[in-house]
């Protein structure tokens, strides 16, 4: 789905930063790999990944990187519509809807995720290391599979209830 990214108040949010080496003749090249989410807190959340000498100079690739992968998550009542798990390497997550005033129950990684995305009461749990690449990987993996109760119904071809 095409979006145009000017349009968007996205908000980017750090979420690992590694310095890495690459061994070479003369010794150690370091530069450094950064995490990064984006959103609009409405919705739209990217997931981003750059690498550079200097940190700051990662962030803003990664940043770059997030705006090319925005994805649309259906939000219903400021959480998710239904229960979904994320599978990405070894990373299981599980994403599920809570009550109003719950708020965000998640690991470091998946919170600051949802965060961005605007989902303010969700519960989720991280089974698996916990590495964060993995961990946001496999969350944007499960935000992915949400769908909308009126899409569905419109699948189905179902007549929609006055309940929701």
């Amino acid at each position: 789905m095409k979006v145009n990214v000017e349009e968007l108040n996205l908000k980017d949010k750090p979420v690992a930063i590694n310095r890495v080496a690459k061994v070479v003749k003369g010794g150690k090249r370091f530069s450094f790999s950064a995490l990064v989410v984006v959103g609009d807190g409405e919705g739209w959340v990217g997931v981003g990944k750059g690498k550079a000498a200097e940190v700051p100079s990662a962030i803003a690739k990664a940043v770059e990187h997030a705006k090319k992968n925005l994805i649309r998550i259906p939000l219903k009542s400021n959480s998710i519509p239904h229960e979904v798990h994320g599978r990405f390497g070894g990373e299981h997550i599980l994403l599920k809807p809570a009550k109003q005033g719950t708020g965000i129950i998640a690991g470091g990684a998946v919170r600051l995720l949802l965060e961005v995305a605007g989902a303010q009461n969700v519960v989720a749990k991280t089974l698996g290391r916990g590495n964060p690449f993995n961990a946001v990987r496999a969350t944007i993996q499960g935000l992915r599979q949400l769908r909308d109760p009126q899409e569905v119904r419109a699948m189905r071809q179902a007549p929609i209830s006055s309940d929701e």
